[in-house]
């Protein structure tokens, strides 16, 4: 089974939050507090995500972490990047593999193929889309109404 980390899951969840008001600055307790996780984790996060220039680091009284860029152009891979390191589905695939099979493999193209895969439907999600919505959603309930249209329901 291919998972990410624990961290990784926490920071998606800490800039999802953020997304939700891009133009403020947070700080590690704050965000831990909203987010109901722990705080060394948010903190380890929150400085990863700013070495990887996913956020900015303020300092100073009134200092905290904003976001880097637009939601729009924050991807879900770059954000699994900065946490997890090169996005690669097996070793063969990252700049440091060392397998023993690696030059006569005859499945390590198509590992390369998936992997390229995955990587663009990460980057073809960015942040914006996974922020909470300030607006109600439509979402179709049940299997429609007694005239065969869906019902609508707002979230």
């Amino acid at each position: 089974m291919i998972r990410i980390t624990k961290q990784t899951d926490y920071g998606i969840v800490l800039l999802t939050h953020m997304a939700g008001r891009p133009e403020l600055q947070y700080n590690a307790p704050d965000l831990a507090g909203e987010t109901r996780l722990p705080l060394p984790m948010v903190s380890k996060i929150l400085k990863l995500l700013a070495r990887e220039g996913v956020l900015d680091s303020h300092r100073g009284v009134k200092g905290g972490y904003s976001l880097a860029r637009p939601t729009d152009e924050i991807s879900m891979a770059d954000i699994i990047a900065a946490l997890e390191g090169p996005i690669a589905i097996t070793e063969c695939v990252s700049v440091e593999s060392d397998c023993s099979h690696e030059p006569v493999c005859p499945v390590r193209s198509n590992w390369q193929r998936i992997n390229e895969a995955v990587r663009e439907a990460l980057e073809g999600i960015t942040l914006a889309e996974l922020a909470p919505s300030k607006e109600p959603k439509l979402v179709t309930l049940g299997r429609g109404n007694a005239f065969g249209r869906p019902e609508l329901g707002r979230v």
